[in-house]
């Protein structure tokens, strides 16, 4: 059987970890990359490196992220690539969170992820092609004392990609979860010396997501957990 073969990514949630990560490795492919965050501006040296496109969008706004699904299928094509890497976290003890902060958390979390895979899986359905792809956490599968706010729209998120690969995938969509349980290494987050390849490396991650979305359609993936050799679970 061939590979699947994909001509556009977008990457919605966009920065400088593991997004970028995924850029590079999309655009080393020679697929077209396109951008999405709520401050694009951070994105312009990336965008310079890999001759990607930047689009401001919220992901919790309905109008917002059907304009960009419009906007990047007018400058690069339909995307048929599309990966949900935005998360809203809230921290503290239970009884003393804002309602209202974790609201904005869970829309980030887990409606913006909604919203994404709905525009994304209207275009793809049209192609009988395409793969949505969600980046999810430790949190995914298990709540933390304090992050009370992060575990729901997590474990959300988890629901919507395990009902859409059910629905979608007999349809020529790929859905994929990835459950990142560890610490990401960073410029300013880097593991002691003593404790070598103790972090997820972001760049291993995103030959991951690589492998996973060039999966034969013979053997799909719905999910896939990721952590370091040294980490608990």
């Amino acid at each position: 059987m061939s590979q699947p073969s994909f001509t556009t990514a977008l990457i919605v949630g966009a920065g400088a970890g593991l997004s970028a990560s995924l850029a590079r490795r999309f655009a080393r492919s020679g697929l077209r990359v396109a951008l999405a965050a709520r401050n694009p501006a951070k994105l312009a040296a990336l965008c310079t490196e890999i001759q990607a496109q930047a689009y401001a969008c919220d992901v919790a706004q309905p109008n917002q992220v059907a304009r960009l699904f419009e906007d990047v299928a007018r400058a690069s094509g339909a995307p048929d690539v599309v990966v949900y890497n935005a998360s809203g976290r809230v921290r503290g003890p239970f009884t003393d969170l804002d309602p209202a902060a974790v609201a904005d958390a869970m829309a980030v979390s887990a409606f913006g992820g909604f919203l994404v895979a709905q525009q994304a899986a209207r275009r793809m359905l049209i192609a009988g092609h395409g793969a949505i792809l969600f980046t999810g956490a430790s949190a995914s599968v298990k709540g933390y004392a304090n992050s009370a706010p992060f575990a729901m729209g997590k474990f959300a998120l988890r629901g919507l990609a395990q009902s859409l690969a059910r629905e979608l995938s007999p349809r020529g969509i790929h859905i994929a979860h990835f459950v990142i349980d560890g610490a990401i290494r960073s410029d300013a987050y880097r593991e002691p010396a003593e404790r070598p390849d103790s972090l997820l490396d972001p760049d291993a991650i995103a030959e991951a997501y690589f492998q996973v979305l060039h999966q034969p359609r013979s053997a799909w993936s719905w999910e896939l957990e990721l952590r370091p050799w040294v980490e608990r679970f």
